[in-house]
């Protein structure tokens, strides 16, 4: 007789790293951004990545992220060992898995917000119109259906907010990065953009991470990995914040 089978109510990893290290420059004017970072980020999860300016967080989400490349040390994404892919396999893991938003937004001006929203889709070999048709409807879930013809320079800063993140996620990928989403925006607007982003998170086959140092939005943080010097200090828990 076979013993019972057990399950396990752990989460599954989205991201699992260790000894991460990236450098830039030689000799003198060598500088060490990553310095053996180790990070589990759970599916489902929002994790936050905080520290000073230099510390390394923006160049851990490259790199998690593949669009940098560490020096040394693993990771897996989703279970995907995105270091040993070629330069083309890496982009085009990227293109499927990976959703951006910018602190500046990187719209184009001369598209309208749903030929903005539609490019990832287009990239992937989606034709023009079905691209555009999701964009719309990816615009409707934040709120913009009314302006998808709108360019950039006709919306306000969290419309134009609301638009990247239509664009991030509408060829739904796994990994969602965001770089201080939120630095450029009102406490209202901020806030209704960490909704968005944290009800995209809760799905359990995603993940989040958000650089910020905006303490306004740290309750909708999961986890909060503290960076400083290349490496992550502490990792604080919500009950950690009460």
């Amino acid at each position: 007789m076979h013993p019972p089978a057990t399950t396990s109510s752990a989460p599954a990893l989205a991201i699992h790293c260790r000894g991460l290290c990236k450098s830039y420059g030689t000799g003198d004017g060598r500088v060490q951004a990553l310095r053996g970072v180790d990070l589990d980020v759970a599916t489902g999860e929002l994790m936050m990545l905080v520290g000073p300016s230099g510390c390394g967080k923006t160049t851990l989400i490259s790199v998690l992220a593949g669009t940098l490349q560490a020096d040394e040390g693993t990771f897996t994404v989703f279970g995907d060992d995105v270091q040993s892919m070629t330069d083309t396999a890496r982009t085009r893991w990227r293109g499927r898995t990976v959703g951006f938003v910018f602190q500046a937004y990187n719209l184009i001006p001369t598209l309208t917000a749903a030929e903005n929203v539609a490019v990832p889709c287009m990239l992937l070999g989606m034709p023009r119109r079905a691209a555009v048709a999701r964009a719309r409807e990816a615009l409707a879930t934040v709120g913009l259906g009314e302006r998808t013809e709108a360019r950039p320079a006709q919306l306000s800063g969290g419309q134009q907010q609301r638009v990247a993140i239509a664009r991030a996620l509408v060829h739904e990928p796994r990994l969602i990065v965001c770089d201080e989403p939120t630095a450029a925006l009102d406490h209202d607007t901020g806030h209704r953009v960490m909704e968005l982003l944290r009800a995209t998170a809760q799905r359990q086959d995603r993940a989040l991470l958000v650089v910020t140092h905006d303490s306004r939005i740290f309750p909708f943080a999961d986890r909060i990995a503290r960076m400083d010097d290349g490496r992550i200090e502490r990792i604080d828990t919500a009950s950690d914040r009460h």
